[in-house]
């Protein structure tokens, strides 16, 4: 799918949830003013031709900046994971798991599940997005969010998974069923310039700006459980003397018996 794919897919989309309303909720764009004060933004008594009119006509056209909540928890990722590749001459293992595709396949579960209210139509729109960010992901990675040291890491990926000769046509696999959670955080911090630089209009851009800062807090979550976890596993296995049992109980024959009856 490319950018103008998606464009045309979230269009369709956003027409589709607002038919039934009858018309945007942010209400009808104003016409050029008339009257008096129609000539600021006219024709000057001079004949020459004003700017105001112009300038609003811009402001209108502007996309709205594509603004992400990034939680101090991320960027501390962020941060060990340039320190790992760029300082510690380390990589990231691959294949990921799970992968970028899997992730975002969880994330849009988790919304069908949830139906965040915030969040416009997500049963209809939730499709569109998780492919739009697949496409970016896909097409950003090799030119935009790999360090220098990882390029030879990824011309092998290439190799082993889409352009070798040991790859079956039909089987290849794009960066984002290798690649994992790791680069799609990279990506996810780097869309703002991307989505400034693609046709997407400002409707879209709003969308794709809610559902992201919707999958961080939902990455965020699972970090949390994840580290919740690690801690009880980590107690777990401090204080394995006094919770779990030494030894078993030896059994009766009378008990083996009826377990197997």
């Amino acid at each position: 799918m490319t950018n103008i794919e998606l464009q045309k897919s979230l269009q369709k989309s956003n027409a589709h949830a607002s038919a039934s309303g009858g018309s945007s909720s942010r209400g009808p764009k104003a016409g050029p003013r008339e009257g008096a004060g129609g000539a600021r933004g006219g024709t000057r008594k001079d004949g020459t031709r004003g700017t105001k009119r112009g300038r609003d006509e811009d402001d209108s056209n502007r996309k709205p900046e594509l603004k992400l909540n990034l939680p101090e928890i991320l960027k501390v990722i962020l941060v060990d994971d340039w320190e790992a590749v760029t300082k510690n001459q380390q990589l990231v293992t691959l294949p990921r798991d799970p992968t970028v595709v899997a992730l975002l396949d969880e994330f849009a579960a988790y919304i069908v599940k949830t139906k965040p209210a915030h969040l416009r139509d997500p049963l209809l729109l939730i499709p569109s997005i998780i492919s739009g960010l697949i496409v970016y992901f896909d097409r950003s990675l090799g030119a935009n969010l790999l360090y220098r040291f990882e390029r030879p890491q990824f011309a092998e990926v290439r190799r082993q998974y889409k352009t070798g000769q040991q790859v079956i046509i039909g089987q290849e696999k794009e960066p984002s069923a290798v690649y994992g959670a790791e680069h799609l955080l990279r990506m996810l911090v780097s869309l703002p310039g991307m989505i400034a630089s693609s046709s997407l209009d400002a409707d879209s851009v709003i969308l794709v700006r809610d559902y992201v800062n919707e999958l961080l807090g939902w990455v965020i979550f699972l970090f949390r459980v994840l580290v919740l976890m690690i801690s009880v596993f980590s107690w777990m296995a401090r204080e394995r003397s006094r919770i779990f049992q030494a030894s078993y109980e030896q059994t009766s024959i009378q008990y083996q018996n009826i377990s197997r009856s």
